[in-house]
Formats: structure tokens, sequence, C-alpha cells
């Protein structure tokens, strides 16, 4: 009997999912993708296009030809998710499954901070990177500040990567010299689930470059008119240009399924990410993860990928009623980009206890490389 398996998605976790499935089952089986955009964004090289090393069609790629790998690609809005009977409803058409794959990301939610998104640049998407790198070409010195607006968000290192090629950016044009960079983060420290020695490790980085770096500053709201950022810790502080990562949110389509736990996001199974309905999988940045250490897996396109392999491991296998199934172990790896052509790399295991094994090389040519050709590979792969 011909099984049909819903990837809800295509980001990082739902692409992966979707093309290990359609590799693992005969064609009988249905494989099918449905996602609100017209293409897939390479999201890690939106810091490259922010200062003006991309553009926006070199980083995409349409999603319709997922159809050419027997991948069916239904593009629409999910109005609503159905998990108990693994159903959803799109643009007003209901689609059933025998598995469902939740694979939503996460939602950039601005507007809960007043006056940020009127104020400055969203570089985590496509849009506010552009505009971003369009005020950095008319910016002639001043005050720069990069902010986090909430401690929890999707690839922990991007933040402290942007600043770093900010700051390169100027030196490119001859303005540093004129140039005050400030990056206010709403954590303790850089990539915290790392471990002590990561977080210290990127802070470096980041204070070598002379950007001043005010943990624990939380932004509360800002004032455009004025160009001033008013903290929850009571702080202020002025800008002349101001780029944001904004709270991220699980989206509102999955809240309301009733996939979210206590911390906002969906829970699911560590090893297999399978939630409490069967035969319901989620994966990606959705999910949330706890560790030994009281903070989450990271959000970051690396566990997605990993994750989806897993998922779809075990799916092909009930399937199928043959074949491995699979768990996930707990390994990622990072790349830092830091500006001048080079970049660190982290890696090591975030499941190990009491806290995560993770190694930081210091910046260097060769990751530069790395994250280059990490970026083609993956473009030219799936599509």
């Amino acid at each position: 009997m011909a099984s049909t398996v819903l990837v809800l998605g295509g980001g990082v976790g739902g692409l992966v999912a979707a093309n290990a499935l359609r590799k693992k089952l005969p064609k009988e089986h249905r494989v099918v993708l449905v996602e609100r955009e017209a293409s897939f964004l390479f999201a890690p090289s939106l810091l490259w296009l922010m200062v003006g090393e991309r553009t926006p069609e070199k980083i995409s790629r349409p999603l319709d030809r997922l159809s050419r790998k027997g991948i069916e690609f239904k593009r629409g809005e999910i109005r609503k998710i159905e998990p108990d009977r693994r159903e959803v409803i799109v643009d007003g058409t209901t689609i059933a499954g025998d598995f469902l794959v939740v694979s939503l990301g996460a939602d950039l939610d601005a507007a809960s901070v007043p006056g940020l998104s009127e104020a400055g640049h969203d570089f985590y998407t496509l849009a506010g990177a552009g505009s971003l790198y369009g005020a950095l070409e008319r910016f002639s010195g001043g005050r720069i500040a990069l902010l986090t607006a909430e401690p929890v968000y999707r690839c922990p290192a991007a933040p402290y990567e942007a600043a770093m090629l900010v700051e390169g950016y100027c030196r490119k044009r001859k303005i540093r010299e004129q140039t005050k960079i400030d990056l206010y983060a709403a954590e303790p420290g850089p990539m915290g689930v790392a471990g002590p020695e990561v977080s210290q490790g990127v802070r470096g980085m980041v204070e070598a470059k002379g950007i001043t770096y005010h943990p624990e500053h939380r932004v509360q709201s800002v004032d455009p008119a004025a160009r001033k950022l008013r903290f929850a810790n009571g702080a202020e502080a002025g800008y002349d240009l101001l780029a944001y990562v904004p709270p991220h949110r699980a989206p509102k389509v999955v809240r309301e399924a009733g996939l979210c736990g206590e911390s906002g996001w969906v829970s699911a199974d560590r090893a297999t990410f399978e939630t409490r309905f069967p035969g319901v999988y989620a994966i990606g940045d959705a999910v949330s993860i706890p560790l030994k250490l009281g903070k989450p897996l990271p959000k970051a396109g690396v566990f997605a990928h990993a994750e989806a392999n897993v998922v779809a491991a075990n799916i092909a296998r009930a399937i199928l009623g043959k074949g491995k199934g699979a768990t996930f172990d707990g390994e990622g790896e990072c790349f830092v980009e830091t500006g001048d052509g080079k970049a660190g790399f982290g890696k090591g295991n975030f499941y190990a206890e009491p806290l995560p094994a993770v190694k930081l090389h210091p910046p260097a040519r060769r990751w530069h490389a790395g994250k280059v050709l990490f970026e083609k590979d993956w473009l030219r792969r799936w599509f």
C-alpha cells in the first residue's frame, strides 16, 4: 500500500528530509513538500550579502526544481495543522499524509519590540540584509550598533560574524577610524551553549577587531527619531546605523496545533524527533531540545540537516518494514566568519554532559575557503 509523507517547510531541514525520503522510498510512495515561498534561500550567505559579497540570485534556488527528483512541490500558506490526523490545510485545500515532518522554522517578530523594525535592518531576512548593504554603502562614519533582541535565535554565531564583517567592510571603505561599532547582546556571552571556552574565544575574536561588546543588554524599545536604544537593564545608547536580530517565535500555525511545550517551542524526542503525536516528527528551528547545562540545542542548519536524515531513515523504515533505525547523536559544527577572508571553525558534541564538548579552531583562510565550498556544494547537491 502506497504511503504519503508530508514535509512542511522548504528550508534546510525540509529540503534534506524530502530529498532523503525520495531516495529511500520506491516511486509509488509520495513525498510532498509544502512551502509558501517559491525559492529556497541559503541563509548563511546573508552575512556575505549584507556586505556586498553576494547577490540574491547567487544564494537562492527555485523549489519547483524538486519535481525533477520526484518530489511534489505544493506552494501555499499552511493555515492549519491537524497532527492527530496528520493533515494540513493549505490555502483552503486539505492534504492528508501517513507521516508528517514539521520543519517550519521560526517566525521573526521584530514588531514585539517597539520601534525596532522602523529603526534598523533585520539581516536575518533577504530584504533586511539587502537594505543593510545599501545603508553601509551610504555610511560615511559614526556609530554602528548591532544587537540581538532575545537570547534564543537561530545560528548563534551569526550576530558575531555580522559585527566582524561590518568592521572589515568599514576598513575596506577606509571609514573605520571614523566609525564606532557596538554589539549589544541579550545573552551573557557569545555562543554560550557551546561552553565557556568557545564563548570566550568568540568574544576574543570580536574584541580583537575593536568592536565594543555589551553582554546582557536586552533591548526594550527603540526611538527611531532620536536614534536611541533603551535596554531592560536601564542603559541607553545612541546609534547612526542599526542592524539587528529580531525576537524568534515558533510559527503561529505550529503553536495553534498543540505541538509546543512549556518552552514555547515544539517538544520532540531528542534522539528521533518524533512528537507526542504518532507519525508526526518535528525538526529544525521550531524545535527546542533542552541540554544538561540548561540551554537548548542551538537553532542551526547543521542540526536541522542531521535531524532530517534521522527522521527520513525512521519514516522509510516504518513504511518499508526494513532498514536500520537512526538516532541523533548531538554532533555539530559551525564556521565563524571573521572577515579578511578568514573564519574560525567550531566542532563537537552538544549532547555531551555536563557540558558540550566543542572545540573552536582559530581564524584561518582555510576555514573561510571551507565555508565557500560548503555553500557551493549545498546549492548544487540539493537542486
